[in-house]
């Protein structure tokens, strides 16, 4: 037997105070002292016009742990949401190797004994936390469930990661000793955030969320990778891991930078983790566009709003533009929080009505993989 669930309260954590484009280096740095020649290009394409970085600007340091920033989320979902007996997490970038993000944020809390799971991934490892813990509720396993996502990039982010990559390149003599496009490409896109939601087994408040079903998917059988960290590529292009690195190159060739293949990233985005899985969930799931009131499409940049929009329209889906949101250009790119944090902020703004359908739209550029989560607002 399994059970309706219902998504009863959303909260969303962004640290310090939001950050402009013409402030990113102040508070990144410049690697080796010289702006960057790719910032205003970036930005003029991805849209985003502020966002967050948990760097305490005083110290020039972080301020907080990716678990505190977790924690911080879930405890602005408010104090009397009850026993919990799931925690699910996601992120790209967990404190530590090990051990595991969730039962890190569970040591935040101070919470009683729960089950605690932490999803790996990029930007999808929220919405397969999401996952868990609606199944979880659904399945009667637990009665109370909470799910983040977050992330905590900006560390990577910092100029000093890359001052021995950028030495390096200066001692061999080049003409233009600047870090690579993939790994300065992702310095004016990522940023920091965190989400939770709470599920229940019964709606409360006005207006509730009742999550009718999830879809995760992956075409690593087709692709190879396009986003990493903790590895480069070898002479064959395969992915050579960390620990199989000189650890003397750490450094040198920025191994634990985020990278990402643009051009495998342009050509490859749209078909592989928006066309190609709903054109199949559009007849699994009899979906159309007259009955979707909202589209919540997690995007990286605005870039890939028109071919996004292109997907829709050939999959026979062509949601309205005025049926979108997302609040990428004020919070930034997030990654696994990004969900989280578009959805808090419409679930709060009032806009929704009982009755109305809303579909979220996860992409993870890794190894191209999506989400698709369906839900329907209730009142209580």
């Amino acid at each position: 037997m399994t059970h309706d669930v219902f998504l009863t309260r959303s909260a969303a954590y962004l640290p310090y105070s939001p950050v402009g484009n013409e402030e990113i280096e102040e508070v990144l740095g410049k690697v080796g002292g010289h702006a960057s020649r790719a910032r205003r290009l970036i930005l003029r394409s991805n849209g985003i016009r502020s966002r967050h970085y948990a760097i305490d600007r005083a110290t020039g340091r972080p301020g907080m742990t990716n678990a505190q920033l977790t924690a911080h989320a879930i405890r602005a979902l408010g104090d009397d949401i009850g026993p919990v007996d799931c925690l699910a997490t996601g992120t790209s970038l967990p404190d530590q190797l090990l051990p595991n993000h969730a039962v890190m944020v569970h040591g935040e809390l101070g919470w009683p004994r729960l089950e605690a799971v932490s999803c790996a991934g990029i930007c999808l490892s929220g919405t397969a936390a999401l996952r868990h813990a609606w199944l979880s509720v659904r399945a009667g396993d637990a009665r109370r469930a909470v799910a983040t996502g977050s992330e905590l990039v900006s560390p990577l982010l910092m100029a000093s990661n890359f001052e021995a990559e950028y030495a390096h390149k200066l001692q061999a003599l080049e003409e233009r000793p600047e870090i690579a496009f993939e790994k300065d490409f992702l310095r004016w896109m990522l940023s920091d955030g965190a989400g939770a939601v709470l599920l229940e087994l019964q709606p409360r408040g006005p207006l509730s969320l009742r999550i009718d079903w999830i879809e995760l998917s992956s075409a690593a059988h087709e692709l190879p990778a396009c986003m990493y960290a903790g590895t480069d590529r070898d002479a064959e292009g395969a992915l050579q891991g960390w620990m199989h690195t000189p650890p003397a190159q750490w450094h040198t060739a920025s191994t634990f930078a985020i990278k990402q293949d643009v051009r495998l990233l342009n050509e490859n985005i749209a078909r592989a983790t928006l066309g190609d899985p709903l054109r199949e969930l559009v007849a699994k799931r009899g979906l159309d566009a007259a009955r979707i009131d909202w589209f919540l499409p997690h995007l990286s940049s605005f870039f890939f709003e028109q071919p996004m929009r292109d997907c829709l329209d050939a999959v026979g889906l062509p949601i309205p533009r005025e049926r979108w949101f997302t609040n990428l250009a004020q919070k930034g790119n997030t990654g696994a929080a990004s969900p989280f944090i578009m959805l808090d902020e419409l679930f709060r703004s009032g806009r929704v009505r009982a009755g109305q359908k809303l579909l979220m739209f996860v992409p993870e550029s890794g190894r191209f993989s999506s989400g698709f989560v369906h839900l329907e607002a209730v009142a209580a």
